[in-house]
């Protein structure tokens, strides 16, 4: 066994994992020693000034060093730091990376929308039943990209990631509270263009199942399940059909911000930006469901993601 700490810092989280994991080439799961997430916001304000802002750079170097603590007291021996969609977008990504690397004294990998892609394959399907033939598609759907990845027992078939997400589409339109129609609109339209843009890469039609990861998702499953708390362990692999994640996320679009910060199980950090994570899951869901007639009629939540990737992939490179 080894130990390893994999970090993702994405446009709204910035999340560690800290895990056992059999040397190279051995088949098991990870084994969780910390798992850690920390709302930072990185992507504040990036799709409109293509900069990462000073607060937020802040916020994220203060979590980066309460990470390198936990990395040195349950003594990781490697670590691997990955960085996603707002830093690819950022002009000034290299004070990020210069703050990073004195912090925890490894380079932060800001790595292309493909490689975010498979990354998320793995660590989703990496807890998934064996599905012999059948291609199963991840849908990853960040702070400021969504990723599509289709895959099968033997890998990724094909992926495509692109510029939808709860924060970039919080800030580019859905700026009432709640939203307006014309914004609901506008922000539908941008989902819509990014789908087709996916579908360009990625088959959606070959689809037999559907899984979707990250906090967007894993949050509308617990609203849908009426959940008392934010419980991993009943939102992980639950299947829930179309129309009631759809009812969810409807509600959850067109709930204020007071009433999505009651919900016992809402993130403060996604107060915010959830609703227009719950307006491009319900978009993605109803593309799949018209492009498939009618085979995708359900979808999976997995809590296993990108983060469980990255853990992965060290082990691979050992």
């Amino acid at each position: 066994m080894s130990r390893v700490a994999a970090i993702d810092c994405g446009t709204n989280s910035i999340r560690l994992l800290i895990a056992d994991t059999a040397a190279q080439g051995a088949p098991g799961p990870l084994t969780d020693v910390v798992r850690e997430m920390r709302v930072v916001r990185l992507g504040q304000g990036v799709d409109a000034t293509g900069e990462l802002a000073p607060e937020a750079l802040e916020r994220t170097f203060a979590a980066a060093g309460d990470y390198a603590g936990l990395i040195r007291e349950h003594d990781a021996g490697r670590v691997r730091f990955v960085a996603t969609s707002a830093t690819r977008d950022a002009r000034n990504r290299q004070v990020f990376v210069d703050g990073i690397r004195e912090l925890l004294g490894v380079e932060p990998e800001v790595i292309s929308g493909d490689e975010e892609a498979a990354l998320s394959f793995a660590g989703a399907s990496s807890v998934l039943p064996a599905t012999g033939e059948d291609a199963i598609l991840v849908v990853d759907l960040g702070g400021g990209s969504t990723e599509f990845v289709l895959g099968d027992s033997t890998g990724v078939i094909a992926a495509r990631s692109v510029d939808i997400g709860c924060v970039r589409l919080t800030e580019r339109h859905l700026r009432s509270d709640p939203p307006t129609a014309a914004q609901i609109a506008a922000a539908e339209a941008d989902v819509d263009a990014a789908l087709a843009l996916a579908a360009q890469a990625v088959p959606l039609n070959r689809a037999t199942a559907v899984v979707g990861v990250a906090g967007s998702i894993t949050t509308i499953t617990a609203h849908a399940l009426g959940l008392s708390e934010y419980r991993p362990d009943q939102i992980h692999g639950a299947s829930l059909d179309l129309e009631t994640i759809s009812d969810a996320a409807t509600n959850l679009l067109e709930m204020t911000r007071e009433e999505r910060a009651a919900l016992p199980y809402m993130h403060p950090g996604r107060v915010d930006v959830i609703g227009a994570g719950a307006l491009v899951w319900r978009r993605i869901l109803a593309r799949l469901a018209e492009v498939s007639d009618g085979a995708i009629s359900a979808a999976v939540s997995s809590e296993h993601d990108i983060l469980d990737g990255i853990a992965l992939s060290i082990r691979g490179a050992e």
